[in-house]
């Protein structure tokens, strides 16, 4: 008589986990299907002609997503492949709008600013990450979170930095003899950031390295026993989302032609972590669709003053709720 619960409870686990594998399979050919590749190249092409068919407000809303896209795509490698919880994403991004600002500003061209923010980047990355790393979960977040802070005060005291004004006059780049200076250039310029980015993540994601940053993500003790280098790994995703963070922060600087504290603060940092956990940790599409939304949602309820940001709040604790695995989960379950 003992055995028939355990009968019952092995033929149901067998059933459940059936279905799972049935649910999943449909999920993947309706992801593979004719249909959705097509809307999927609408959908790129709408996004590449954006500027042809819209006014400079749309288009600077657009150029606000990307450029959270590439934000985005970087905090993803560290949080979303890897499980290193930063706070601190804010700070290369201010490292490298500072770079570009102080460098321009000296009458170095831009494109030469480029490496030198993502040398700069690195040795951040190197500096905070080697000692850090070995921190986990909550420790590591209140060393980014503080590491952030810091990097915001030193921008705000430094007069290199420009103190608490800034810098302003950052000169705009030219491209053969070309200037960027239309929204519409810089819109065009963060899309083929983006591009790349996603090539370069799906690369990862794809690669040896990326399945060894999986498993740290989902036991690092069984990875380090299984001989993966996991202060490597995780040093080296650590630094591809500073590389990503500082090159955002390049274009940031000359689109604006300014820089000041302020866009450095504790909220940008969570800004981008909550659209990557709003669409999926780990997985790309979720990433530009939180990205997408994040910016999207306060413009569209513009009009309700005040209360969209609330009402925006609202929507994300219901999600948070109702589906914590994000819009685009890693794994569908």
């Amino acid at each position: 008589m003992s055995e028939e619960p355990s009968k019952l409870l092995l033929a149901e686990s067998r059933l459940s986990s059936t279905l799972a594998d049935r649910l999943t399979g449909y999920w993947r050919k309706a992801a593979e299907s004719p249909t959705q590749k097509y809307l999927v190249g609408l959908l790129v092409v709408l996004v590449a002609t954006l500027p042809l068919y819209s006014n400079n407000y749309v288009i600077e809303v657009g150029s606000n997503i990307l450029f959270y896209i590439v934000l985005c795509l970087g905090l993803n490698i560290t949080i979303g492949y890897c499980g290193l919880f930063n706070l601190g994403n804010a700070a290369f991004f201010a490292f490298g709008a500072y770079t570009t600002g102080i460098l321009c500003t000296m009458g170095v061209n831009f494109w030469l600013t480029i490496p030198v923010a993502i040398l700069v980047s690195i040795l951040v990355a190197c500096i905070i990450g080697i000692p850090c790393l070995n921190l986990r979960n909550d420790y590591l977040a209140i060393v980014t979170l503080g590491f952030g802070e810091i990097t915001r005060l030193l921008a705000r005291n430094l007069t290199i930095t420009g103190g608490p004004s800034g810098l302003v006059g950052i000169p705009r780049p030219s491209l053969f003899g070309y200037k960027l200076r239309t929204v519409t250039d810089f819109y065009f310029a963060f899309l083929i950031l983006v591009i790349i980015g996603v090539v370069v993540s799906y690369r990862i994601h794809d690669s040896k390295f990326g399945r060894a940053l999986e498993c740290i993500r989902e036991d690092e003790d069984a990875a380090e026993a299984m001989g993966i280098e996991t202060l490597k790994h995780k040093l080296l995703s650590f630094i591809l989302g500073s590389i990503f963070a500082g090159v955002g922060g390049c274009f940031f600087a000359v689109k604006m032609a300014s820089v000041s504290p302020e866009s450095f603060m504790f909220t940008q940092s969570t800004n981008v972590l909550m659209a990557i956990v709003l669409g999926g940790l780990g997985k790309i599409p979720g990433v530009l669709i939180g990205a997408t939304l994040l910016v999207l949602f306060p413009e569209i309820f513009r009009g309700i003053g005040s209360w969209r940001m609330l009402s925006f709040g609202v929507v994300l604790v219901l999600l948070m709720v109702f589906r914590p695995q994000g819009l685009w989960p890693d794994k569908y379950k």
